[in-house]
């Protein structure tokens, strides 16, 4: 019998829509006091961001020989969302969706820019991988892997390193690194209990996990929305884009280098030699107090369907070139798989609530802006006046700017997201004026902005692992100190990757028409 996970059976005949569900004193009409809905204060430096964003669009506006009509109004809703996203105080969702609407309300775009990017190939791959996910994810099928590895270590370097490979692979599985976050906790709620006395090892693996989740994204196409969006803007305006495979080849490598470097460093920062060295057993006991699902014994039937579905999804994804199905395709038959009545292991319905509809209508309104910017020559224009100066630069130069601009970026903007649609538009133009391959500057743009640890806020990963069960596991000195050597030592990495490694898999760093 294959066991699945199934909705509760409904009443036959539903509650009257008054009645609240609850003690019999409880029943009625619901209240109609509403509860008072806090005003946030917006701080000194929200407004001083949105005071100069705002002097910039009216000096934009005014400037005589400047760019024409679309493109003043294009940049002027640019430099607003990015002001509104500085903040941080508004919904990112609700500022792209609104920098969308008035671009189509002013016929800088047409309103089938828009609704063919909420359409597009790009949202239905992701909303087919968080289906999938959602089917693997409640097989216990992850959390199995990740125990089957960990209490394999003897010593808290190798469980350090063991952590780092059994999180890249929840890349493969998990279309999110908040989602995938989420799926780990857990874990590392038993392995802090289980070296409940070493309180140096628990912080370092507090800051581990979010440090490696950010830093294996590349790893994927599915990675994050931001690897999606690059697409997005690259089809647009060059007409290419990076398929799964290719992306997997190239980002891999990267993935792998950067988060054991960043394992090893976490551990020399936050751990003395004698604690890495000291000799450590974790058992699968110690785990699955934390875990609801099976960590030993024989693969059950649910586990097997959904590892064979994965693996079919995976290996057709990475053979794209040879069969030239769209990933989403793959996706989507791997969805409908994966619920089905007799084969799957969940339902469509709860798979589908998995998936973050907001991050979708954000990645199809940007689209929209990154596709009005490029098309009325505001990217240019930007482009020409932001890098204008390390434009006529040596190529290695430009590329060392670009990524260490885009490092920084979090510090400012929030949403991994936002970043790539702020960055991307103008990454192009300069890429082009300066003889380089604006694929090869897009990608590295985009690995670079995974880079988001200097601050609680600059990622959920690094917010959700600060605090558990009410108990700091680290502070923002901690991070901080993290960053002063991670920061740099990203930037070195996307550097070399771009001018050695990435030419010899198929990713020039110059423009081959140039």
């Amino acid at each position: 019998m294959h066991q699945q996970i199934t909705e509760p059976r409904r009443s036959a005949r539903p509650l009257p829509p008054w009645v609240v569900a609850g003690p019999p004193h409880r029943v009625g009409p619901p209240s109609t006091d509403l509860p008072k809905r806090r005003v946030r204060r917006p701080s000194v430096g929200f407004l001083a961001a949105v005071s100069a964003v705002a002097a910039l669009a009216v000096v934009v506006l005014a400037l005589p020989g400047g760019p024409d009509g679309p493109a003043r109004i294009s940049i002027v809703v640019f430099l607003v969302a990015i002001a509104l996203w500085l903040g941080n105080r508004v919904d990112d969702t609700y500022v792209a969706l609104g920098a969308a609407l008035v671009l189509v309300g002013f016929g800088v775009v047409g309103s089938d820019v828009l609704f063919g990017a909420l359409g597009s190939e790009t949202i239905w791959l992701l909303v087919a991988a968080f289906v999938v996910s959602a089917g693997v994810s409640a097989t216990g099928l992850t959390a199995r892997f990740a125990a089957g590895l960990i209490t394999r270590a003897a010593t808290v370097r190798q469980l350090a390193h063991l952590v780092t490979f059994a999180l890249l692979a929840t890349a493969f599985a998990v279309p999110s690194t908040s989602g995938r976050a989420a799926l780990t906790l857990p874990i590392f709620t038993a392995l802090a209990g289980a070296v409940a006395d070493r309180q140096r090892v628990v912080k370092a693996f507090a800051i581990l996990f979010p440090t490696v989740i950010l830093l294996t994204a590349v790893a994927t196409l599915i990675g994050a929305g931001a690897h999606l969006v690059t697409n997005e803007i690259l089809a647009a305006t060059t007409g290419e884009h990076i398929g799964f495979a290719h992306w997997l080849v190239l980002g891999l490598p990267l993935a792998l280098v950067s988060a054991h470097l960043a394992t090893e460093l976490v551990l020399h920062l936050f751990t003395t030699a004698d604690d890495r060295s000291a000799r450590l057993s974790v058992t699968t006991a110690d785990l699955a107090a934390h875990v609801s699902t099976p960590l030993t014994g024989r693969l059950r039937p649910c586990e097997i369907r959904a590892l064979v579905i994965l693996a079919v999804i995976i290996a057709c994804w990475i053979a794209e070139p040879w069969h030239g199905l769209h990933p989403a395709l793959i996706a989507l038959a791997g969805a409908l798989a994966i619920t089905s009545p007799q084969l799957g292991t969940t339902t469509m319905s709860h798979g589908l609530r998995t998936v973050p509809w907001g991050l979708l209508v954000f990645m199809a309104a940007t689209a929209t802006l990154g596709a009005a910017l490029a098309g009325s020559g505001a990217a240019d224009w930007l482009a020409g006046g932001v890098f204008g100066v390390i434009v006529d630069a040596p190529p290695a130069v430009v590329l060392v700017a670009l990524v260490t601009i885009s490092v920084a970026a979090h510090l400012g903007i929030a949403s991994r997201t936002a970043r790539s649609s702020v960055l991307i538009p103008l990454v192009i133009p300069v890429a082009l004026s300066a003889g380089l391959n604006p694929v090869a500057l897009a990608f590295a743009s985009t690995a670079a902005a995974g880079f988001c640890h200097s601050l609680t806020s600059s990622a959920k990963p690094v917010a959700m692992f600060a605090e558990i069960d009410g108990t700091t596991a680290y502070t923002s000195a901690d991070l901080l100190r993290l960053s002063r050597v991670l920061a740099p030592l990203t930037v070195l990495l996307v550097v070399a990757c771009a001018l050695w490694l990435w030419p010899h898999l198929g990713l020039p760093c110059r423009d081959p028409l140039s």
